[in-house]
C-alpha cells in the first residue's frame, strides 16, 4: 500500500512547515488527489489515521477533492474529462489521447493552531 508511504511523506511536509512558519499542530488537511493519481482516497484516509498518532496532526481530519482526468484529443483537437485512462474521447470517441491533468496528488489546505 503506497498510500501508507505518501502520507508518511505528508507527514514530513507538515513537520517542516512547523518548523517554518511556527504552528505546534495541524487540525485540518486538504488534500487534491487526481483520478488518475492511482491513488485510493479511502487508503490513503486510513494510512493518514495511522501515521499521524501521536504527531502534530494527531486528531487532524483530512478533506480529499477527486479532480478528473483530461486529456487532449488529437483527433479532435479538444481538451474533454475522462473516467479512466483507457477511456476514448467523449467528443469523438478517438483514442489518440494525452494526458493533461488528473494525476496529481496536492496539499491545497493547512488549519494549523
Amino acid at each position: 500500500m503506497h498510500e501508507l508511504s505518501l502520507c508518511e511523506r505528508l507527514l514530513e511536509v507538515l513537520q517542516e512547515e512547523s518548523q517554518r512558519h511556527a504552528f505546534r499542530r495541524v487540525t485540518r488537511i486538504g488534500l487534491a488527489v487526481g483520478r488518475f493519481a492511482c491513488v485510493d482516497p479511502e487508503a490513503l484516509r486510513f494510512a493518514f489515521d495511522v501515521v499521524r498518532r501521536d504527531t502534530l496532526a494527531d486528531g487532524a481530519t483530512v478533506d480529499i477533492r477527486q479532480p478528473p482526468g483530461l486529456v487532449w484529443c488529437e483527433d479532435c483537437a479538444c481538451e474533454r474529462e475522462v473516467a479512466t485512462r483507457l477511456s476514448p474521447c467523449p467528443s469523438c470517441g478517438g483514442l489518440r489521447l494525452s494526458p493533461r491533468g488528473g494525476d496529481d496528488l496536492t496539499l491545497v489546505e493547512l488549519e494549523v493552531a
